[in-house]
């Protein structure tokens, strides 16, 4: 798959494979050279700003995946005006575009480089925004508590802004501390699913290094 994102995508995209189908459908088309030469036949998907990957305009073109004819549709894509995207681009394009936040791009590499089933397993829950969801709550109570504390500290007369008691903003606080504890205990552990390391079988000779080696 040749994916293009970008104002100019799908400009470029059809004078590879003709008129763009709608939206978010696929249609097979034959994808042709900057002289008209055929390349491939596949399917062609269009995804209009802002609702794509990116927030961009994004085309992808999917084909048999043979090295020289992906090769010979990128050349042709980039004599047409594009260019190579950097490592983690499109990522980075949809985290500018507020398309995911920080959390999530970050999961994105998270999954990509995931060794085993538990990492990809906590890297999905965090590209699908469960942790940004909770940073973004507790900030929000964070945020009202702060605003009640020092309305009442600079209105304390006014009836209709009432001071917390003590006992009460001690709570909440109190509350907000074990919650931002559970997050951090939870984001710690996400890091040490995800952490891979070397592992030693010492002892010495005929001792079953390579039996334990093979039952492992």
């Amino acid at each position: 798959m040749v994916r293009l994102s970008g104002p100019n995508a799908p400009a470029i995209a059809s004078t590879i494979s003709g008129p763009l189908p709608p939206p978010r459908y696929a249609a097979l088309r034959t994808f042709t050279d900057v002289e008209g030469g055929a390349i491939d036949h596949g399917l062609v998907l269009y995804f209009p700003a802002p609702h794509s990957y990116t927030g961009e305009d994004v085309v992808e073109f999917h084909g048999h995946g043979g090295p020289a004819v992906v090769e010979r549709l990128l050349r042709s894509i980039v004599v047409l005006g594009a260019r190579p995207a950097e490592p983690g681009e499109f990522t980075q394009r949809a985290y500018l575009n507020g398309r995911i936040d920080l959390s999530q791009a970050e999961a994105v590499a998270a999954l990509i480089d995931a060794e085993s089933e538990a990492a990809a397993a906590a890297a999905l829950r965090s590209l699908e925004g469960a942790f940004g969801r909770a940073v973004d709550e507790l900030a929000g109570q964070i945020a009202d508590l702060r605003a009640e504390i020092e309305a009442g500290l600079d209105f304390p007369d006014e009836e209709d802004v009432p001071m917390l008691a003590g006992d009460e903003r001690c709570a909440r606080i109190g509350a907000l501390r074990t919650a931002v504890d559970e997050v951090r205990r939870k984001a710690q552990a996400g890091v040490q699913v995800g952490r891979t390391g070397d592992l030693a079988i010492v002892g010495a000779p005929n001792m079953g290094k390579s039996s334990l080696l093979n039952a492992l």
